[in-house]
């Protein structure tokens, strides 16, 4: 539930709208309103890789997925949508999150990232939750790749705690686009160096 929760805060800043809207391209790019979400009949499904080093509380994922399905509310009998995170050890489904919405996989991508850099540095998760968003609606660089795009951020670059962050300022969020009206086709959180040594993968099979 709580991460239910959590999610919903990165969805309503995905959602565009007049007076939420990313200030450059790269953020257009990644929180195009790639819905409504009707995909009855035909799941969307991400591998999903997590590594880093060992911690109390992080959690590697060698070989999992997260698929997106359509699903029938019980309270209103309406179509929602739903997550489900296959891991090595477990299986959970996060949601629902409303069809007409912002991306879920992007938020559950971007959440899972908060809390990963919170649980390995100590750090506090609503000033890196900010951070990003402030990274991912404010700067950014997009380059033209065969197919489609590719939009990347930096968003603890020239961070005043970098100091403190144990690797992850050198954090880079990459998106991997293609038509603007379909799911990102990759979504990647990599750090430089040996240390901390993190990267979390998603890629649409």
């Amino acid at each position: 539930m709580k991460r239910a929760i959590a999610a919903a805060l990165w969805l309503g800043l995905s959602v565009l709208s007049p007076g939420i809207a990313p200030a450059g391209e790269a953020g257009d790019a990644v929180f195009a309103e790639r819905g409504p979400w009707s995909i009855e009949g035909r799941d969307l499904h991400w591998s999903l890789h997590v590594e880093g080093p060992q911690a109390p509380g992080f959690v590697p994922v060698r070989d999992g997925s997260l698929t997106l399905t359509q699903v029938i509310d019980p309270t209103d009998s309406q179509p929602v949508l739903q997550l489900v995170q296959q891991t090595d050890s477990r299986t959970r489904r996060i949601g629902p999150f409303p069809i007409s919405a912002g991306d879920p996989v992007l938020t559950f991508f971007l959440e899972q990232v908060t809390r990963d850099m919170a649980t390995l540095t100590g750090g506090s998760p609503f000033y890196i939750r900010n951070r990003i968003k402030e990274a991912l609606f404010q700067g950014g660089r997009i380059a033209a790749q065969q197919g489609g795009s590719v939009a990347s951020f930096q968003p603890f670059a020239d961070d005043p705690n970098a100091n403190r962050m144990k690797g992850f300022e050198t954090l880079t969020l990459t998106f991997l686009l293609g038509d603007p009206s379909q799911p990102i086709r990759e979504l990647r959180a990599e750090t430089a160096g040996a240390q901390p040594g993190y990267v979390q993968r998603m890629a649409l099979q």
